[in-house]
């Protein structure tokens, strides 16, 4: 049987919420340019860790996880920047960059057991 892995379950929940965060932006907001910059981010992240899990090295590994980990932190900046414009609602960008943050400090937990194998 296998375990759940939190870090694949949680990022893919995140590029869930990113994509319809992004179809709001359009569709409600007009909004088009940093919406597909967070889209393109919020959603690597989960791509990154997927390529991680299936990597042929630990050195791989690493690397695949830092990329997620600088993907997640993008995915904050575009999240604040569409609040600050006035896109997002301040509980909907609160929320989505509580949780950009949170895979952060999983990926890092990671990343240091990881370096220290």
């Amino acid at each position: 049987m296998k375990t759940e892995n939190i870090i694949q379950t949680k990022t893919f929940a995140f590029a869930i919420r990113i994509v319809n965060t992004n179809k709001y932006l359009k569709h409600e907001q007009n909004e088009f340019i940093l919406s597909k910059q967070m889209l393109r981010s919020g959603t690597s992240i989960g791509a990154n860790i997927e390529e991680g899990i299936g990597a042929q090295s630990k050195a791989d590994f690493i690397s695949k996880l830092s990329i997620a980990y600088k993907e997640a932190r993008e995915t904050s900046y575009w999240l604040r920047l569409l609040h600050a414009t006035n896109y997002l609602s301040k509980e909907m960008s609160d929320s989505l960059i509580y949780d950009a943050e949170k895979i952060c400090r999983i990926i890092g937990k990671i990343q240091v057991s990881s370096k220290a194998k």
